[in-house]
């Protein structure tokens, strides 16, 4: 069975990870913050922070904005679940907007009126490394006082009219599970340029201290958890991102591939969006389910689109309020798209559903 994705890894990882065995310092040091260095240029933002996880990134992010209990933070429908579960994480109240049709994202007009008084914050989510209506999003954020946390952990590499997906508002997280481009094992990241923000993060994810301390004679000043990613971690995540821009090429080229020959959902190259992973769309559920199986009896992994968050028992909501995102859930399915894919496996996975067709 060819899996839909797996993380590349081998003897570059393999080599960081022995030289920090033998220093003898495996935990949040010098290699994490290298990783914190190079991943804030990546984003042209001055401040990067490592966290355990992308879901502990939006939930660091949200909480050094402020956000707490009473609060509520917009969050899109059609999304993976650790968006609103890191709201809750929190203690603020997630409300849940419908999507837009191409980008998936939360759709502007929805967000509008979905604010209340107690709407704090929203969270857009950049769906598989495609943009989400940042303009609109925005400028609504602006006229309503909203802080704008970007769940970008699908799309680093990813850009939106020459700034980087994560960059464009108030903060943003990324993630590095093992379903990434760049993975840590498990991994996240927020980034910002406020420097207030990025000291709250760092005490909140290091137990109260805003610079790595000794576990003795410590001061806290402030209250913190523990959400850090460790040497070990980083120096994968180093290893890797020697070969970004090779890998983004590669994710590039399976877009290509794939919208050659069958329906896809679009990604506007142009502007500089970057597929993590490419979703076939098809013209109802029951079709998509045909060629899930039908991929699956000839060797090869899918992934079907998530269930929208309304229909989830922790969020359950009246269906009446997300017609996009009820319409397109069930026609999403998430081809193969790991980095090992070849031009020949596209055309395998394509005549497998042309067949079908």
């Amino acid at each position: 069975m060819r899996r839909w994705w797996e993380p590349r890894v081998g003897p570059r990882e393999a080599q960081r990870l022995a030289e920090v065995i033998d220093s003898g310092y495996l935990n949040d040091g010098e290699l994490t913050a290298e990783f914190e260095r190079r991943v804030a240029g990546l984003v042209g933002l001055p401040h990067a922070i490592a966290a355990t996880s992308g879901t502990a990134a939006l939930f660091l992010a949200l909480a050094a904005s402020g956000v707490g209990p009473g609060d509520e933070v917009l969050v899109p429908d059609l999304t993976f679940i650790a968006t609103a579960s890191a709201v809750k994480l929190a203690g603020a109240t997630p409300v849940l907007v419908d999507v837009e049709e191409r980008s998936l994202g939360m759709c502007p007009r929805a967000a509008e009126a979905a604010i209340t008084p107690r709407t704090r914050a929203m969270v857009p989510v950049h769906v598989s490394g495609r943009s989400a209506e940042l303009p609109a999003l925005l400028a609504l954020a602006r006229r309503f006082d909203l802080v704008v946390v970007e769940d970008a952990c699908e799309a680093l590499g990813s850009r939106n009219h020459g700034a980087a997906l994560g960059a464009h508002g108030h903060l943003g997280c990324f993630s590095f599970s093992p379903n990434k481009t760049i993975t840590c094992g498990q991994g996240g990241m927020v980034v910002t340029r406020d420097p207030r923000a990025a000291t709250r993060i760092r005490e909140l994810k290091d137990q109260g201290r805003p610079a790595r301390g000794t576990g003795g004679d410590d001061v806290y000043a402030a209250l913190g958890f523990n959400f850090k990613l460790t040497n070990l971690q980083a120096a994968v995540g180093l290893a890797q991102l020697e070969e970004l821009d090779e890998r983004l090429a590669h994710q590039r080229r399976l877009y290509q591939l794939y919208r050659e020959r069958l329906p896809v959902m679009p990604f506007a190259e142009g502007a500089g969006e970057v597929p993590q992973w490419v979703e076939g769309i098809f013209p109802q559920g029951a079709a998509r389910d045909a060629a899930h199986d039908r991929l699956l009896a000839a060797g090869w992994e899918t992934r079907k689109f998530w269930h929208p968050l309304h229909t989830q028992k922790p969020y359950l909501a009246d269906g009446g309020a997300f017609p996009v995102s009820n319409r397109l859930s069930p026609r999403l399915l998430w081809l193969p798209s790991s980095l090992g894919m070849t031009d020949d496996d596209v055309a395998r996975v394509c005549d497998v559903l042309d067949e079908a067709a």
